[in-house]
């Protein structure tokens, strides 16, 4: 009697791993990608601290599950290594509301300004900018600038507002920009969820459209004061770590439960908004980023100088202090 076996079935998820070790790839992942490509993941964190692995790592490609500002400035700051896109058809909303450009405009406007752009930009726009900064340390940067001297804050208006009103600066001077899947968590989904939720903690991200709606009510008792906390994605992820909240409502896109829900499985994390998804994050699917690890991928590169322009802006924002999370 012959017997035959089967070979076992190889999971897309080994077959990704392989891949990545046969070409010394580390496959980085957003909070805001798919699920499964968290999962799949060597690493996943906001947009600068995946950069700053990149840089770190001694992998030679690295593939980036996010949008395209996020690979170029992990470009920026790892040129000698290969960066990879399972697709450059990633964009981002909030990126786009500025160029190089509009920025140089811009500037001929306040000729004695300081340009302080969030790490949510091209590398052309990172290039026109004096220093960089995420989410959680843009008041720190601003703070570091001399009071008298004018800045120019791009390109998220809702971020920008936040720090307006934290160092209370009349010469902060903010670009009219924002992400739409952001802009799109209105104040009446908080009004909404915390009358479903009264006893839930708040998550909010600054780039939010509720962020100010947020604090206002919050310093009017509308709010729980105690239990509101505006912080980037990273600062959302220690706080799920801490949190004994049996509920929280997470002002942010909904990619973000996932990193939330694996932190503290024990809290129920609900989305502020439902619909604030991102359909840019979600266009790294695992058929894509196996192509890319195959060779198929879209390789992203950035000009030598602009690199170097805009690596001075990352720099100094370091320099300032610890970046901690990224958006």
């Amino acid at each position: 009697m012959t017997t035959t076996t089967t070979a076992p079935t190889t999971t897309w998820q080994e077959e990704v791993h392989r891949l990545a070790e046969q070409r010394h790839a580390v496959v980085l992942a957003h909070n805001y990608a798919l699920p499964e490509i968290q999962d799949v993941a060597h690493h996943v964190g906001d947009s600068l601290a995946l950069s700053r692995v990149a840089a770190e790592t001694d992998a030679e490609v690295i593939v980036f599950c996010g949008v395209h500002f996020m690979a170029e400035t992990a470009k920026i700051l790892s040129p000698a290594k290969t960066v990879l896109m399972p697709t450059a058809e990633a964009g981002c909303s909030l990126a786009d509301t500025i160029d190089a450009d509009q920025l140089r405009a811009w500037k001929v406007e306040h000729p004695d300004a300081v340009v302080v752009s969030y790490v949510n930009t091209t590398a052309a726009v990172k290039a026109e900018s004096d220093v960089c900064c995420t989410s959680s340390n843009a008041v720190d940067v601003v703070r570091s600038i001399p009071d008298e001297t004018p800045v120019l804050f791009c390109p998220d208006q809702f971020l920008g507002a936040h720090v307006r009103r934290v160092t209370g600066r009349d010469n902060l001077h903010v670009w009219l920009g924002e992400c739409h899947v952001h802009a799109g968590i209105r104040p009446d989904d908080v009004r909404r969820q915390v009358a479903a939720h009264p006893d839930a903690e708040l998550l909010v991200h600054p780039e939010c459209g509720c962020a100010t709606s947020t604090l206002w009510l919050t310093e009017q008792g509308d709010l729980p004061a105690d239990r509101t906390k505006i912080l980037s994605t990273g600062g959302m992820v220690d706080a799920a770590r801490e949190t004994t909240a049996s509920t929280v409502l997470v002002a942010t896109e909904v990619g973000m439960l996932h990193q939330l829900r694996r932190a503290n499985p024990a809290v129920d994390f609900l989305a502020m908004n439902e619909k604030a998804s991102c359909r840019y994050m979600k266009m790294a699917t695992p058929e894509l980023l196996l192509a890319a690890l195959r060779g198929e991928g879209d390789e992203v590169d950035v000009p030598l100088d602009v690199a170097a322009r805009a690596r001075r802006a990352v720099e100094r924002m370091v320099a300032i202090g610890s970046p901690g999370s990224g958006e």
